[in-house]
């Protein structure tokens, strides 16, 4: 089925025109306009920057870039926090034509010497307290020469005297010869084997992405916040809370830590605010927490208002009638308790407010509409800019992802899989023209590995999904082969599968291998040599623990694997874990051993 009307929100249709030629052009025409407004701040306003000192800090770190040599086309790697310095940082280095990325901070040192060789990056930024992996990645990086630490010594330069350089540089020359289908950044993402994609986006993909956010959401010309809190090596962070601020001149608010993005809501009251569904499902459970300490009357008084609003809020997802007396009750319990509820939360102040990354139980959704903080599904990829489709505020859908944004075509392939079409779907992988071609075919159509539904109105449901990555409750995009190709290093482990899908951390099941399993037993005086027997002695299992130790030093931190459960049996080609070539059956195994698999999230 084929999306082919012309409508806004059956159809992406064409796009508009670009906003401009490139990204460092349209940030130049919203600092302009904006002048001395505010662009970026923490939350104590110990730093703040105007757009023009955030033009002027730019500048000076184009200058001393181009001085050390970086030209248009070489990338830049950024591995820091959220911090003010990040966005002068890559707009100099944008404003030369220069590509730069980010780089997870939880990544062990030889991810992040594939990544930097990958991206073929001969400079860095870094933060103090990464200096350490990555000067321990930089001994394989010959190419490396240049480390800029942002917060203090230790590399090659300071990022002080870096912007002392040439503080009056004019890079207009330098960004005039920008082109559209230039590299703006690389997002480097997990497969669903081997090692991370890094996925290639232009000029032209960001303004289109940019535009059909524009033409979906209305921002306020003036006085839009939005808060900075998500990793920058995301696409959703760099989307939302740098590139879409710096075009349309949001006033951004660094929050240092993700996990108190709870306390900075209610000091930002932000215009605009995406987040992961594990952030929405932890605040449900602490209002709701905080409900059931009011006094009785008030208690029973805030579940019959939530009762009825939920009511509401079903019927009108239902595109049924609302009866006047429960619209009339939900519209007083919204002015007695739900609006000074939000106002409690920071979320009084919002144009639109998006969930993604992961599938959102309906449940929250409801209740947050409820309550009136109408959340809206979006879903989307790094291959397509992080966006694809999105409800629209005016017509939210419960359990669906929302129709294609303008701009973006949609269609299902005959076994029910995405496809998309855009100005916004990536020119492919950096170095993989293979994995390139099997993702985009000959049309321009993005395979997205998704599988969904269309109903009448072109909104999309994703119904399951084609590929195997892990997408924890975070809203993390892991790899298990990555995870997996770890775990079975350890001399003992025979099969590994890695669990973690939708779930707050990674674990494991694991086979032993019968043969090595009890070679080690005789020799530790284990008089058994019973492979159920051995799965659970307490020796066994401490060697496994040691090797999993190691195993988790090679991964990132949300990749590595929190508990584990050894199996007493082996598994067997063509049997029910493994295909007569060894391939996991990973829905089989989930089922199989659902009972396994639930004692490792059972506290």
């Amino acid at each position: 089925m084929e999306i082919t009307t012309a409508e806004r929100y059956a159809s992406g249709g064409p796009g508009r025109d670009p906003i401009a030629q490139n990204f460092a052009k349209a940030f130049e025409t919203t600092a302009e306009r904006l002048g001395d407004d505010v662009a970026v701040r923490t939350a104590d306003d110990s730093v703040t920057l105007t757009w023009n000192q955030l033009r002027a800090r730019t500048r000076a770190v184009a200058g001393g870039l181009e001085d050390l040599g970086v030209a248009k086309g070489d990338t830049v790697a950024l591995m820091l926090n959220n911090r003010p310095e990040f966005l002068p940082i890559d707009l100099g280095a944008v404003h030369l034509g220069a590509v730069p990325f980010s780089i997870y901070q939880t990544l062990a040192p030889e991810q992040i010497q594939y990544v930097l060789s990958d991206a073929g990056s001969r400079v860095a930024f870094v933060e103090s307290m990464f200096l350490p992996q990555l000067l321990a990645a930089k001994e394989g990086l010959p190419d490396l020469e240049l480390v800029i630490v942002v917060d203090g010594d230790g590399g090659t330069h300071t990022l002080e005297e870096l912007e002392a350089i040439d503080p009056d540089f004019d890079p207009a020359k330098r960004t005039d010869a920008v082109e559209s289908d230039d590299l703006l950044t690389l997002i480097y993402t997990s497969g669903t084997t081997g090692p991370p994609k890094g996925v290639q986006l232009t000029h032209r993909n960001l303004m289109s992405l940019v535009t059909s956010v524009e033409d979906m959401i209305s921002l306020p010309e003036r006085g839009a916040k939005v808060i900075s809190w998500l990793p920058a090596a995301h696409i959703a962070e760099r989307g939302a809370n740098y590139y879409l601020p710096m075009i349309r001149g949001l006033e951004v608010t660094i929050c240092p830590d993700p996990r108190k993005i709870a306390e900075f809501l209610p000091q930002v009251h932000p215009t605009w605010f995406f987040a992961v569904p594990r952030i929405w499902e932890k605040l449900k459970v602490a209002i709701e927490a905080n409900l059931a300490k009011l006094p009785d009357e008030q208690r029973e008084g805030a579940r019959q208002a939530i009762a009825a609003s939920l009511k509401k809020v079903k019927l009108e997802n239902e595109d049924q009638e609302v009866p006047a007396e429960l619209a009339k009750a939900v519209a007083q319990a919204d002015e007695a308790l739900f609006a000074p509820l939000r106002a409690q939360l920071g979320l009084d102040e919002l144009v639109a407010v998006n969930v993604g990354a992961a599938p959102t139980p309906v449940e929250v959704l409801e209740f947050f509409h409820a309550i009136g903080v109408p959340i809206g599904e979006l879903w989307g990829m790094s291959e397509t800019c992080g966006v694809a489709t999105c409800n629209p505020p005016e017509r939210i859908k419960i359990g669906t992802v929302g129709p294609p944004v303008p701009g973006v075509e949609i269609k299902l392939a005959e076994d029910g899989e995405v496809m998309v079409k855009s100005d916004s779907v990536m020119p492919g992988y950096r170095n993989m023209a293979e994995k390139t071609a099997e993702t985009i075919d000959e049309d321009g159509w993005l395979l997205s590995g998704d599988i969904g539904e269309l109903d009448e109105d072109g909104y999309l449901r994703i119904v399951d999904r084609k590929k195997e990555l892990i997408i924890t409750a975070a809203g993390k995009n892991l790899s298990p082969a990555n995870i997996e190709a770890k775990l079975k290093m350890i001399p003992l482990v025979d099969q590994a599968v890695a669990i973690g899908d939708r779930r707050q951390y990674v674990s494991a099941l694991l086979t032993l291998d019968p043969d090595l399993a009890t070679a080690w037993a005789g020799k530790q005086g284990i008089e058994s040599s019973d492979l159920a027997a051995l799965s659970e002695d307490p020796k066994l299992l401490e060697e496994i623990q040691r090797g999993v130790d190691e195993a988790n030093e090679g991964l990132a931190r949300v990749e590595g694997v929190k508990r584990f459960k050894v199996l007493p049996e082996p598994w067997e080609p063509g049997g029910d874990e493994l295909t007569p070539t060894m391939k996991l059956k990973r829905k089989p195994i989930s089922e199989k051993y659902q009972a396994e698999i639930a004692a490792l999230y059972a506290d």
